[in-house]
C-alpha cells in the first residue's frame, strides 16, 4: 500500500514539472515574439506595428520612439532601455529560461525513472502466488 501512495505523490508532483515545463516554453515563445517585434520595428520605415489589443483583435500603431522601450525586470519593475538592450535583455532571459527548462526536464526524467521503477515493483507484488498461509 505504501507504495501506490509513492507513486500517487510522484505522480502530482510530476503534473507540477510538466506545468513548470509549459510555463517556461510560453515564456520562451513570448519573449521571442517580443524580440522579432523590436527588431521588426526598428526595421519598419513609418514605425507602424500590429499592436494586439485582447480577445484576438489587433490594431496597426505608430510607434513615437521605436528606440525607447520598457521591459518589465521583475517585482513590478520596468526599466526604459534602448531597442538593442531590450532585445538583448530578452534574449539572455530565453537564455535562462531554456536553462531552466533542461533542469526541470532532467529532474522529471528522474520522476518517472522512479516511477516506473515502483510499477515495476508493485507489479511484481501482484504476480507473487499466495503461500500456503494466504490459501485459506
Amino acid at each position: 500500500m505504501m507504495l501506490q501512495q509513492y507513486l500517487k505523490d510522484y505522480g502530482q508532483q510530476a503534473e507540477i514539472f510538466v506545468e513548470q515545463l509549459n510555463l517556461l516554453e510560453n515564456g520562451r515563445m513570448e519573449a521571442t515574439a517580443a524580440i522579432e517585434a523590436l527588431e521588426a520595428m526598428v526595421a519598419a520605415d513609418d514605425n507602424t506595428v500590429l499592436l494586439q489589443i485582447g480577445g484576438g483583435a489587433s490594431v496597426r500603431a505608430k510607434v513615437l520612439e521605436p528606440e525607447k522601450v520598457l521591459v518589465a525586470i521583475g517585482a513590478e519593475i520596468v526599466i526604459e532601455r534602448t531597442n538593442s538592450e531590450a532585445v538583448e535583455f530578452l534574449k539572455g532571459r530565453i537564455m535562462e529560461m531554456e536553462a531552466s527548462q533542461k533542469r526541470v526536464s532532467e529532474t522529471l526524467d528522474k520522476l518517472r525513472s522512479q516511477m516506473n521503477e515502483i510499477s515495476k515493483r508493485l507489479e511484481y507484488g501482484y504476480q507473487q502466488p499466495m503461500g500456503p498461509e494466504e490459501e485459506e
